[in-house]
């Protein structure tokens, strides 16, 4: 009997969708953006089960995916973070590591 190795395939990545960047297949939320609220902010999986309305075992495929390519997509969690306080440094015409009060 032959082995057969068996593909999750519940991330998806198309050049038209969020970037490029890699995604819960069927939807628009990226691999990041989970693995981010799991490192940063201690979410378990049924917490980010709950957050991004997937399934269990989504959100077990989207970690299992992080922890194998964790070096890309840290990096995609720090391009993010640069690209977002950018825009907020533009909107409220802050100042860097500083919130407006409004």
């Amino acid at each position: 009997m032959t082995m057969t190795i068996l593909p999750i395939e519940a991330i998806s990545q198309d050049p038209a969708l969020r970037g490029g960047a890699p995604v819960v297949a069927g939807t628009t939320i990226r691999v990041s953006d989970v693995a981010a609220y799991h490192v940063f902010e201690g979410l378990s999986p049924e917490q980010l089960a709950v957050q991004f309305s997937l399934s269990l075992a989504q959100v077990h495929s989207v970690l299992a995916y992080y922890f194998s390519h964790r070096t890309e997509i840290d990096e995609e969690i720090r391009a993010n973070a640069e690209t977002a306080e950018r825009w907020r440094l533009e909107l409220t015409g802050g100042e860097p590591g500083r919130r407006s009060v409004g």
